[in-house]
């Protein structure tokens, strides 16, 4: 059972609340997507969740274990995260990123064992980039990047995965299967989408924040309503429902000259 639950997390600089008294929780299993304009502040909350950035006020509880106290390599043997932008500075085959995700396992002098190897390896092929692992990490484009940050997620083992705009610079088709593969981890999962179709089918509930607070939550069908698109993206809309998946289908409308 893994359980997560963020209680009236707030975060702010330079006086601005950028996260203002958000509580949002995550049951076992489940996929919670986080959606909203730009500078709603999905990214801050999410590196609020898991650790990149400590809260102003409010707590973060993982099976009622507090995350800000645990140290970073116990809390990263929990969580794997999947930052919007992978960085491409530093000069590692595809292959070395991917197995660092066994490091919060191992001591710091320890080798990879064959098992390590297997699990990198099942990854690689997981997300549909074993033909990459030879490749330098930077030489990739953004959306190879990002995959390859999903496989060193998968090879980490967690329980709750924390994604920041997993589709970004993705093919649509890849959009696809990175949401499928999350949604088929068997982990708890928390996710930003900027896309309010794919959230619709992927996620089980979503949150909509806007000026950095929560402003509806609820199964994608309760949220996604063109009174709530009007109100905090400011635009027109119709939504229907799917005939064929029964999800929440956003059609966006002209803005009337």
């Amino acid at each position: 059972m893994t359980t997560l639950t963020a209680e009236g997390l707030s975060y702010g600089v330079e006086g601005r609340h950028l996260v203002d008294d958000v509580t949002i929780t995550a049951a076992d299993g489940e996929t919670v997507g986080l959606v909203g304009p730009n500078g709603s502040g999905k990214t801050t909350l999410l590196r609020c969740v898991y650790g990149a950035l400590r809260p102003t006020r409010g707590r973060v509880l993982l099976d009622g274990d507090d995350l800000h106290v645990m140290g970073p390599k116990a809390r990263a043997r929990r969580i794997a995260t999947v930052p919007q932008d992978g960085q491409a500075g530093f000069e590692l085959t595809v292959r070395e990123i991917v197995a660092m995700g066994r490091s919060p396992h191992k001591r710091f002098w320890e080798q990879d064992t064959d098992a390590d190897t297997d699990l990198v390896r099942a990854a690689l092929a997981r997300v549909g980039i074993t033909d990459l692992a030879d490749r330098s990490f930077p030489s990739l484009s953004g959306g190879e990047r990002q995959r390859a940050l999903v496989a060193r997620a998968l090879v980490q083992r967690p329980s709750l995965v924390v994604l920041d705009e997993p589709t970004n610079h993705l093919d649509i088709r890849y959009q696809l299967e990175i949401l499928s593969l999350v949604r088929d981890l068997g982990t708890t999962n928390l996710l930003a989408l900027h896309d309010l179709n794919l959230a619709a089918y992927y996620c089980d509930r979503l949150y909509v924040l806007d000026s950095g607070r929560v402003v509806a939550s609820g199964a994608p069908e309760e949220v996604l309503t063109a009174d709530l698109l009007r109100t905090v993206y400011g635009v027109s809309a119709e939504v229907s429902t799917h005939p064929t998946t029964g999800t929440p289908t956003v059609v966006y409308l002209p803005v009337s000259t």
